[in-house]
């Protein structure tokens, strides 16, 4: 990380512990996660479940403002309804690939995760308009 993100002030504070109000694709059963912070700017973060039973996940997750100032999608008044959020008080991040086999780590700009700060409650959603499902991950100048 640069030193401009590691510099930049925590833009809001996010809970500890949060509850997907409906699964992530492919994460059937995986409903709480714990989200903690890997650097003092609030910018990345690794999101972990560990469900009895099941085997554990972990992703890491951005806040897309650090590496992309243009990313403003529309998120439906149905989705933020779901996690009792207005427009002003949702959050969104997105989750990361890591880099592999000298391919940089990208971004999920097509499904955020939108959540509410205030609760925890979040969910992921499919956008309509056409962001990349892969766009490189870059500090945004």
């Amino acid at each position: 990380m640069t030193a401009e993100l590691a510099d930049a002030p925590r833009r809001t504070h996010l809970p500890e512990h949060l509850h997907l109000r409906a699964p992530m694709p492919g994460l059937a059963g995986y409903d709480d996660f714990t989200l903690t912070p890997l650097d003092d700017a609030g910018v990345l973060y690794a999101l972990r479940a560990e469900p009895v039973g099941a085997r554990p996940v972990r992703l890491f997750v951005v806040d897309p403002d650090a590496f992309f100032p243009d990313y403003a999608p529309a998120i439906d008044g149905d989705v933020l309804a779901s996690i009792g959020a207005d427009r002003d008080r949702a959050v969104r991040l997105v989750v990361v690939r890591p880099a592999d086999g000298g391919e940089p780590p990208t971004a999920n700009l097509l499904a955020p995760l939108v959540v509410d700060p205030a609760s925890g409650a979040a969910v992921q959603t499919v956008l309509t308009e056409d962001w990349p499902l892969r766009a490189p991950l870059a500090p945004a100048a």
